[in-house]
């Protein structure tokens, strides 16, 4: 999926000469934690959001200050700005990372997790056109399809050999599979927690699988269907 098929095109702005105080009520109103902000113009200029007012000084945020004295003076200026002024410009968090609507929600998560940011704003010819955000995210794990699988054990047990080794963990161990009326048997030398974990899941991702019984450590019988 991109963005453009989970994105949010009915998008709460707020100008930059507007106060802190207006941008908070506007997100309390809107049920959102963070809005874009532009100018005149529409042009996006940052984005005001929850992180950048939880150290304001009507939360007493000044007690941090001490914390900054080994930062340059640039940088306590800049930190003591953020968090005194009344203004939404002087408060937001300047050139926001922004994807254009082509761009796959793979990546979309991956620049979240990167930059440590909720939402991020879609451009189109240098206009803002909407926002995904975690919600968004969200709906789209709802509304995403199962993969399809092969009808019967043999079809099962062919599913999960081949995902054992996309990207688990699991690349090189010798990781057996044996179905049997639906419930899968998983067999070998798996040592650690975390890889016996994604083995099962692995297992219970595939549709059909009823349930999933693990035997790590002992030998997969013979004539059972490995991988």
């Amino acid at each position: 999926m991109l963005a453009k098929d989970v994105m949010t095109t009915k998008i709460v702005k707020v100008s930059p000469n507007n106060s802190v105080r207006q941008a908070c009520k506007i997100m309390l109103d809107n049920h959102v934690s963070g809005i874009p902000v532009v100018d005149d113009d529409g042009h996006l200029l940052g984005i005001i959001s929850e992180g950048d007012l939880i150290r304001r000084t009507e939360l007493g945020g000044g007690v941090f200050a001490p914390t900054e004295t080994a930062m340059p003076a640039e940088a306590r200026a800049d930190a003591y700005v953020k968090r005194s002024s009344w203004k939404v410009g002087d408060t937001m968090s300047r050139d926001p990372v922004t994807i254009d609507e082509e761009t796959s929600l793979t990546r979309v998560a991956q620049l979240m997790q990167e930059h440590g940011i909720k939402r991020v704003p879609v451009m189109r010819a240098g206009e803002l056109i909407g926002i995904v955000g975690r919600a968004d995210l969200l709906q789209a794990i709802l509304a995403a399809k199962q993969d399809e699988t092969a009808a019967g054990d043999e079809g099962i047990q062919r599913s999960i050999a081949t995902r054992l080794g996309e990207n688990t963990g699991l690349e090189g161990l010798d990781v057996k599979v044996t179905v049997a009326d639906g419930t899968v048997h998983l067999w070998g030398n798996v040592e650690t927690a975390e890889c016996r974990r994604a083995a099962r899941v692995v297992a219970e991702s595939v549709r059909g699988v009823r349930g999933v019984v693990e035997h790590f450590s002992q030998s997969c019988p013979e004539g059972g269907t490995g991988n």
